[in-house]
């Protein structure tokens, strides 16, 4: 039997902290090997309702201008019209419309993601990581979390064939989340 822990005492609002979390992401390149990225730049808020979990919300604002590769040419062109169009959609953007309680540390946030002015439901499921007060006094809760989406769904649908058959880039992209937020006052 699994239960839930008792989180009543972390209800209240967080701001992610972006110096400790990491948004990425993995495709399949060339069908053979994934590569991976982040953002660099974002912005996010929770509310947690530690008593009634399915009260709790989420909110993140990527600046897609700041994906990282770890490859200036790649990181170019999937900032260009192929891909993100960085230009006329500067932001990605994810408002949670609901959450639930899965048992013990598991949780699953549900909320529309929105890329290229597409806007998608899509599910997190997250596992809670615990919750301290850091060296400086702050309260901090974690959390890491993981989906799956068709980048296709979205608009992105740039490709090439392969000589080999299949192609450079997969549908198929897995989403990322180590997520760190500190509780405000």
């Amino acid at each position: 039997m699994t239960t839930t822990p008792d989180l009543s005492t972390l209800t209240g609002d967080y701001t992610v902290d972006p110096a400790h979390t990491t948004i990425g992401f993995t495709a399949r390149h060339a069908m053979v090997t994934n590569v991976k990225g982040k953002f660099l730049d974002f912005t996010g808020t929770l509310h947690l309702d530690g008593a009634e979990p399915s009260r709790s919300t989420a909110s993140l604002d990527i600046t897609m201008d700041s994906i990282d590769t770890g490859s200036p040419d790649r990181d170019g062109h999937l900032k260009s019209s192929d891909f993100f169009n960085t230009e006329e959609h500067p932001r990605m953007t994810f408002r949670s419309t609901k959450a639930e309680s899965l048992g013990g540390d598991d949780y699953r946030i549900t909320g529309d993601l929105s890329i290229l002015g597409t806007t998608r439901p899509i599910s997190i499921d997250l596992e809670f990581n615990g919750a301290a007060k850091d060296p400086f006094g702050n309260e901090r809760v974690g959390f890491e979390g993981k989906t799956e989406i068709k980048r296709s769904e979205w608009g992105l649908t740039w490709n090439a064939a392969l000589e080999t058959g299949g192609v450079l880039v997969s549908d198929k992209i897995k989403l990322n989340f180590d997520i760190s937020a500190i509780r405000q006052a």
